[in-house]
């Protein structure tokens, strides 16, 4: 009996590859890319680039000779997915490592998180390269000062989005008006980000005078381009929602708006959460935009209604094309890679906030 089941097994796997070929292949193209690129000059990128090439030519041409061209053209294709996968992936994993490597000194360094820029000048960075001082320093004024800024264009963004596309979803029904706001959200999506610094200054300007320069304005620039991406966002997690859903709230009476509140707008909360997420992680990293509305500043300013105020982004870009000691620019590259990556952890932390939200106030299921 025992032989029989084995003769079946060998007939239902005949002019199939066994299940340990891809890493055969893989094992192959590694050893052999490696010996052409030790020929030409190794490099890491060269050497993935001729390992995943010849890894494709042996697959597909082992599977041809065995399996037949059918199978060699899925897995040619199923070669060129994932190799476009990882070709998109590269870049990400890319300027994650590059940050860390160079963030990650600049942020364990003492002081980094607590402190300002405030009385640092080139003369400590010149000790710290020549004598091998602790680099004084840190990004505090401006953690606290995105941290304003963003808070207060979500204040202003949020809400304004958020109710513009419940009235295009639940009240629009293709009116003029709608169609009116859908283009302009449109055209909003688009434009470029020191437009808008440009809009909020001048805006100031006309209302309170000139050179007004503020967190405030800042904030309004970045609500700017916030609020079409809240609005699109909002509004197509919005579309999702069942009419089925809103039908039966109101075959039991309860009136449209109570309905919009109590059941569209939980059951969208997760894709508007995300949405909301998106549109911060648009803005926090702009820098044109809070240039020309904020300026920048070296010291602590914690009123976001008055004064200069710095920006993760614009400490970093003021750090790099600005050092603090221009012949030894090593510390200041140093607060600027560690202001990169406090930046980058602040996005994720964004997103698993969003992440959390949406399971709090999603729709509970069950019984």
């Amino acid at each position: 009996m025992s032989a029989t089941v084995v003769r079946k097994r060998s007939a239902l796997t005949k002019g199939q590859l066994p299940k340990f070929a891809p890493y055969i292949v893989l094992a192959v193209a590694l050893v052999v890319g490696a010996a052409i690129m030790a020929l030409i000059g190794f490099n890491a990128l060269g050497w993935g680039i001729v390992s995943a090439i010849l890894f494709a030519v042996g697959l597909v041409s082992w599977s041809g000779a065995v399996e037949g061209a059918r199978k060699a053209k899925d897995k040619l294709a199923t070669c060129l997915v994932v190799g476009s996968f990882l070709i998109a992936l590269l870049p990400l994993v890319s300027v994650i490592v590059t940050v860390l490597v160079n963030g990650i000194p600049g942020l364990i360094t003492p002081g980094f998180l607590g402190t300002s820029m405030n009385g640092v000048t080139g003369a400590f960075d010149n000790k710290a390269v020549e004598e091998g001082a602790p680099v004084l320093g840190g990004i505090y004024h401006a953690l606290l000062g995105t941290l304003q800024i963003t808070l207060l264009a979500t204040v202003i963004s949020v809400p304004v989005g958020l109710l513009t596309s419940i009235y295009l979803v639940e009240y629009g029904n293709d009116r003029p008006l709608a169609r009116a706001i859908t283009f302009f959200v449109d055209v909003m999506t688009g434009i470029p980000s020191i437009v808008a610094g440009l809009f909020a200054a001048a805006f100031f300007f006309a209302i309170v005078g000139p050179g007004t320069k503020t967190g405030a304005v800042a904030a309004v620039a970045l609500s700017v381009l916030m609020i079409p991406v809240v609005v699109r966002s909002s509004e197509e997690m919005l579309k999702i929602v069942p009419n089925e859903l809103r039908e039966a709230s109101y075959a039991l009476g309860v009136r449209k708006w109570r309905t919009i509140t109590k059941v569209v707008i939980p059951t969208a909360i997760s894709g508007i959460a995300s949405g909301v997420t998106l549109a911060i992680a648009r803005v926090i990293g702009e820098t044109a935009p809070i240039l020309v509305t904020a300026g920048f500043a070296t010291t602590i300013n914690n009123n976001v209604f008055g004064g200069w105020m710095a920006s993760l982004p614009t400490f970093i870009y003021t750090q790099i094309l600005n050092p603090t000691s221009p012949s030894n620019p090593e510390p200041s590259d140093q607060r600027a890679w560690g202001a990169a990556l406090v930046l980058i952890i602040l996005v994720m932390l964004l997103n698993l906030g969003a992440r959390l939200i949406a399971r709090l106030f999603a729709p509970k299921t069950g019984r």
